[in-house]
Parts: structure tokens; sequence; C-alpha cells
């Protein structure tokens, strides 16, 4: 069982068996032991999944909603490592000889998950050679990507980490009808985002707005001008 068991509910609904990464990419006859095998969840926004220091009991993979995923940087801060939607892994940090998440999983709106236990999991992976190699091909360009945060938070000024968030928020959750950002974000999400404080990101993102950049409203953001935003990041 998930380890948060006060804040998890079982859900009725399921997910089609064809959504997310896991259940596209094993093989046909597996996905009955999937079936069987599976727990289905909801967090409501602000329920822990799983908590940053806690035993690994399994994977999660989203069937609706958002999550962060974060880890602590000092006894005040976090960092955010990265967000997930409809169809991705969370939990899978805690693969390994340490059988302890080394970050936390946070609903940032009502989510809904299917929960494989850690036995089942490792079992997918023997049998299922096509969702392993897709799974370290994951697991590659994620570190790549922690490279290129940690290069950032080195030598990047403030305001590129802070529309570089931005960018990336668009790229990862695209665009509603209206023209924004597809995620209900706060300032102090994407301050833990960009590695900086909240005070910072209210003051840049409003000189953004300022310039016809980017639009808010509220807890969304839409992009205006991606050339000028694109300036800012670059070397």
């Amino acid at each position: 069982m998930p380890p948060i068991k006060n804040q998890m509910k079982k859900n009725k609904e399921t997910c089609d068996l064809k959504s997310c990464t896991f259940c596209r990419s094993c093989l046909p006859e597996w996905l009955p032991a999937i079936d069987a095998n599976r727990k289905n969840y909801h967090f409501k926004k602000g329920d822990l999944l799983f908590k940053e220091g806690d035993k690994v009991e399994g994977m999660y993979f989203i069937n609706t909603g958002k999550v962060k995923v974060h880890k602590k940087w000092d006894d005040e801060k976090e960092l955010i490592v990265r967000f997930a939607g409809k169809g991705d892994i969370v939990g899978h940090r805690g693969l390994g000889k340490d059988i302890y998440y080394p970050v936390s999983g946070t609903a940032i709106e009502s989510v809904t998950v299917c929960f494989i236990d850690l036995t089942f999991f490792l079992s997918s992976l023997k049998v299922n050679h096509d969702y392993t190699f897709q799974l370290m091909m994951f697991f590659a360009e994620e570190l790549q990507e922690s490279e290129k945060k940690m290069r950032n938070m080195a030598h990047m000024p403030v305001r590129g980490r802070v529309v570089q968030a931005l960018l990336k928020l668009k790229d990862k959750f695209g665009i509603t009808n209206d023209g924004f950002v597809d995620i209900t974000i706060t300032k102090q999400d994407i301050a833990s985002y960009a590695g900086t404080t909240y005070e910072t990101v209210f003051r840049i993102m409003n000189e953004l707005e300022e310039d016809k950049a980017i639009e808010m409203k509220g807890k969304n953001f839409s992009i205006i001008d991606i050339n000028k935003l694109t300036k800012l990041i670059q070397p």
C-alpha cells in the first residue's frame, strides 16, 4: 500500500490500460496482469502521494491532474525537480539500492493515479524489455535535465531562470483554448522550480507583463511574446 494512507482515497475510475507510459510500452499479454495488480487512488489538491525519506512502496502513474516532485532545500525551502501530468510516472526516483524516496510528490490539483507496488513493477521490468528501455531513456533524459538545471543555477541570471521555468511549463502542459498555459500554479511554486524566492518571481513576472512578454490572470499565465522571452535565456 502507498505510504500516505491518511490522504489517499480509493478511486472507482480506472485508466484505459493504454494512456500511460507503462501500459503503452508493455506487452499486450501483460496488460491483464497490470489490471489485476493496479490500485486506483484519488488525491486532493495539496495531498502528498509520497514523502521524501519514506520507504519506497511502489510507482504512481497519473491518470488525471498534475503533481509537483520536490525535495527539501533547507528547513524552510523546497526545490521543485519536475512537474508531472497525465500518463507520467512519479516515484521512480526511489528505484535502486537505497529504497527510500529521495523526493516528495504533491498534488497541485485534484489527481487520480494507478498505483503499482514495487514487487510487481520490478517483475514488469524483467518481462517487458521495451518498457525497460523506454524507462532507461527517460532516466537519461532526466539526468541531462538535472545537469542543465544545476549549471543554470550556477551561471544563468535569475531572470533567465524564471523565464526558462515559464517556457518549460508551456512546453510540458501546452496551451488552453483561451491562450493560457495549461497549469494553475502559484508564484511560490514557480520560485521553487526556478531556484529563487517568491519576491523575486513576483517582481520579474510583473516586469515581464509590463514589457508585454507575458500576461497574468490569477494563478495562470500566457506567453505573449516568445521571442522576447527566448532572448533572455540565450547565453
